[in-house]
């Protein structure tokens, strides 16, 4: 038997859940910021492996803190008006 995922979102129009919407967008843009911050950061460490040695790894982390705070501002909007999340569902499956 195959698990399915139900995000609230029907074929026949309409969203039942936007909660779970809103839920599983907060869960996409937290493992974004995790890409460019500890522990993880796979985006700083794939860069300082193909950069010339003269670049270090202090330049590519000050390279990538304005993304960190733009993810993080991006974050604190999602969490803080969850419409912005779940506007286009709503509209799109009307």
């Amino acid at each position: 038997m195959v698990a399915s995922l139900n995000l609230g979102i029907n074929c026949q129009g309409g969203v039942d859940n936007p909660e779970m919407v809103w839920f599983t967008v907060l869960v996409a843009v937290t493992l974004q910021t995790s890409f460019l911050t500890s522990p993880v950061r796979p985006s700083i460490f794939f860069p300082q492996g193909v950069a010339p040695p003269d670049i270090k790894l202090l330049d590519i982390y000050k390279g990538v803190v304005p993304f960190i705070v733009l993810q993080l501002i991006d974050l604190a909007m999602v969490m803080i008006w969850p419409q912005l999340v779940i506007w286009l569902p709503i509209v799109a499956y009307r």
